[in-house]
Parts: structure tokens; C-alpha cells; sequence
């Protein structure tokens, strides 16, 4: 690696084969923005490792990310030219294939297919009824704050943010109650490396698009299904699975920063919901490092030859907080940020996902009115990982809320992210022949319908 002058930051610890940043573990986590600060001083785009063995480079620089992510002639994003992977020189059990491996969705796919399945997402996605969303978050917070309420102390993320996307989704997707709980205990379970979880999702959703041929609702399952693109249910499966994907875990993470950030010491007052929301997308945006591309041809791109097949990722949090953008940060329309991305594969959920977010974290400071974080926001924990910006744990106090007749068990913090247990396994502390334990998604419609 090149030496610099003593004016650059210090050089994070690399990988020790050949010295690049390694892009996730303790030492990144506790310097994000130290690492992006780092790695701009080697120029817009850098040789990182996402993952032990897996090398990429990253794009640090807002104009740069603009100029690849409204290429989509030179830079394709079709996993199946990533050489090193082609080349057997990413480990089989990398934690960058869940992440980066071919599926056979709009994400991974281009021109006319990727035209038509987005197409087909966008179009069912504008069905939604937005006071219909805001009513599904509302009833989702009331449902998870009675849970917790009567404590009077939570952890925001366990308690709250974490569950409450995989709610709004189940509801979303049209789920019957022991498909909802096995689709939420799928896609947390894939999260968490939880074996067998891709089985477990894929066999809920299968089952949900069958139940959809039958009896079809108004829900965007079957939206997805009845559209003029004619997805097969292969198609069908593999889009929802990239919404679920690629919302609840961002959306977890935007309420749980913005929620954190509304609350924190420095917070001015006056500020709205609206502005927390809009100050995580720009500094703390939920996807941080994705979008990987691959160069068609070997193509300079502002003094960096970029290889045909190598996959070049998008820092949209280090591209949002690059310097050089506050020059004209003022000409620039306050959301044009990079959350979601930005040309041809730009998120086609970011309307419904904002007004998620806002919702979610307005109904949390609605019914708990004096609630406040227990640690200050300068001093909560990051995630570790490339892929999200997210904080691990926020814990928060409130008077408890008077609690209606009969509130809702606290579910314990594992129950949104573990898989049900197996009806067919009993355990010491439940009867062979008793029923199984309700999962999440049980739990909330039993409530909805106040059992």
C-alpha cells in the first residue's frame, strides 16, 4: 500500500493477504466514518475486503456513484460475471454470498427482464392505499408497545423496530396467521444465519402464492400475480423475498437511527419526525455498502481501471457524507440523497418506505410521551457489517402507558428473530400433544381481533 502524507487519516488495520481496509469486524465498526475518511484519500473508488477473501471496490464519491448507477450499459448487475466467484476464490461459506449471489429478481437482473419484474413491483407496489399503510404501522406500534409498555423500559431495536417491518410485511403480503409466522421466522432466521431459514421462507411463500391462486385478496401478493407481466410463481417468490430483504431490515434499522437521533441531546428543538428521518437518510442511510456492479469491459473510471467481472459496490453512506458534495449541497433537492439508491435500480418502494419510518416513529413518541433514550446517541454501538448501518441496541425508558384490560404477553427479544419451534419436536416444558406455541404474527392478529 502507498504511503501518505501525515495530513491523511490513520490507515485502518487491512486484510493482512494484501492489505486492504477490511470493511466489517470491531475495528470498523467502532470508525465507520474514519474508515470512509481513509479510504477517500486514495481516491473515489478503493480495493476493499467485505468479507475474509472477498475484495471489491468500493466507491466513496457522490458523483462517481451517480456516473456508475446511471450507467447501466457499461455496468450490469448480474452476479454471475463476478470472476472471483467464478474462479472458486470466494469461500463456499462467505458471508458475502447471501448478499451478493444470483437470484433470479429485478435486483440482479437487466435490461428488458429487469425492465419488466420491476415493472410488474413498482406497479403493484402503487396499489397500496397509503392511510390503509399508515393504519397497518399504527396498529403494528399499538400491538409491540403494549407488549412492552407496562416494563417501562424497552431496547428500541429488540423490541420495537425489529419487529414491527416484519408486521406491517406479513400484513402487506396477505399472510393467514401460521404463514405470517413462519415468513417472520424465515426472513429473521436468514438474517441471523439460522440453518435451513432460506427452507423455511421459500416453503412459506410457496404455500402463500398457492393459497393467492385460490383465493385471490387484495393484497400485493396477489397483485403480483394477476399483473399484465404474467409472473411465474418462481417470479412471484423471488420478488417477494427482495422486498422483504430489501425492507424490513433497512426499515428497522431508518426507525431505530431516526427514532435514537430524535431523542439524543443534540437534537434541536422544533425539529420534526420529518427531519430525523430526513438526516438518517442523508448521514446514516439503513443500506451502506451494496448495489454491486460489474464492468461489461475493463473501463477507466476517474483514474481507476475497473476489470471486466470484478464487482464494484456503492458506499451510498460514504457517498452521502462525501465533502466534496457540500459545495453544492445547497443546489441539491433535500432528498437527493442515495439511500435508495439511484437510475435504473433505484428502490421502488422509497415512498411507502418513508412513510413507514415516519409513521412508526411518530406512533412510538405519541403514546409514550415523556420516553427517552438511556444512553446518549454519540455513545450507542454500530453494527459491525458492511452491509447495513444500523445500531445494535438503543435501550429506552418511558412512564408506563395505562394498559388496557387485558395487554398482550411481552414476546420475548429472541421470538422475532428465531424460528418457531416444530410442532413436531415437543420440548421438556410442553406436552407431545400440546398445541404449538403461537408465533409473532399469531400473537398480533389474536390481538387485533382482542382475544
Amino acid at each position: 500500500m502507498q504511503n501518505h502524507p501525515d495530513t491523511t487519516p490513520e490507515i485502518p488495520p487491512g486484510c493482512p493477504a494484501h492489505g486492504n481496509v477490511a470493511l466489517y469486524g470491531p475495528q470498523f465498526g467502532s470508525d465507520i466514518e474514519g474508515t470512509y475518511e481513509y479510504l477517500r484519500s486514495l481516491g473515489p473508488i478503493a480495493p476493499v475486503d467485505i468479507a475474509p477473501e472477498v475484495e471489491v471496490e468500493l466507491v466513496t464519491s457522490y458523483d462517481t456513484a451517480l456516473k456508475i448507477l446511471h450507467d447501466p450499459t457499461t455496468f450490469v448487475r448480474d452476479s454471475r460475471r463476478w470472476n472471483a466467484l467464478n474462479e472458486g476464490r470466494v469461500p463456499a461459506d462467505s458471508p458475502a454470498l447471501p448478499m451478493m449471489g444470483y437470484r433470479p429478481n429485478a435486483l440482479f437482473a437487466d435490461g428488458a427482464r429487469h425492465a419488466r419484474l420491476r415493472q410488474a413491483v413498482t406497479e403493484s407496489l402503487a396499489t397500496v392505499d397509503e392511510l390503509q399503510l399508515v393504519r397497518q404501522v399504527q396498529q403494528s406500534a399499538g400491538y409491540l408497545i403494549s407488549s412492552f409498555g407496562a416494563r417501562g423500559q424497552a431496547d428500541l431495536m429488540t423490541d420495537y423496530a425489529g419487529p414491527l417491518p416484519l408486521l406491517v410485511f406479513s400484513e402487506l403480503f396477505g399472510c393467514p396467521a401460521e404463514i405470517g409466522d413462519r415468513v417472520i421466522a424465515g426472513i429473521s432466521g436468514i438474517f441471523e444465519g439460522t440453518p435451513g431459514a432460506d427452507e423455511t421462507l421459500g416453503g412459506a411463500l410457496m404455500e402463500l402464492i398457492g393459497l393467492k391462486r385460490r383465493s385471490p385478496g387484495a393484497d400485493l401478493t396477489t397483485r403480483l400475480m394477476v399483473h399484465p407481466a404474467q409472473l411465474t410463481d418462481e417470479e412471484v417468490l423471488h420478488q417477494l423475498v427482495t422486498l422483504l430483504s430489501g425492507g424490513t431490515a433497512p426499515l428497522t434499522a431508518a426507525i431505530g437511527t431516526a427514532t435514537a437521533l430524535y431523542l439524543s441531546e443534540d437534537w434541536a428543538e422544533g425539529l420534526s419526525v420529518e427531519d430525523a428521518v430526513a438526516q438518517t437518510l442523508w448521514k446514516y442511510p439503513p443500506i451502506a455498502n451494496y448495489a454491486a456492479h460489474y464492468p461489461t469491459h475493463d473501463v477507466e473510471v476517474d483514474g481507476r481501471t475497473l476489470r471486466a467481472g470484478d464487482p464494484v459496490l456503492i458506499s451510498f453512506a460514504a457517498a452521502n457524507n462525501d465533502p466534496q458534495l457540500a459545495v453544492h449541497r445547497e443546489q441539491l433537492s433535500s432528498k437527493a440523497h442515495l439511500a435508495f439508491g439511484a437510475g435504473p435500480h433505484a428502490c421502488p418502494a422509497k415512498d411507502p418506505a418513508v412513510m413507514i419510518v415516519i409513521s412508526a416513529v411518530e406512533a412510538l413518541l405519541n403514546r409514550l410521551h415523556d420516553v427517552e433514550t438511556r444512553i446518549a446517541f454519540k455513545s450507542l454501538a454500530w453494527s459491525e457489517g458492511p452491509w447495513s448501518r444500523s445500531l445494535v441496541t438503543v435501550p429506552i425508558r418511558f412512564t408506563p402507558p395505562l394498559a388496557p384490560a387485558a395487554a398482550p404477553a411481552a414476546p420475548k427479544a429472541t421470538e422475532t428473530v428465531r424460528p418457531v419451534a416444530s410442532p413436531t419436536a415437543p420440548t421438556a416444558s410442553r406436552p407431545a400433544h400440546a398445541a404449538p406455541a403461537k408465533g409473532l404474527f399469531s400473537r398480533f392478529l389474536a390481538w387485533t381481533r382482542g382475544e
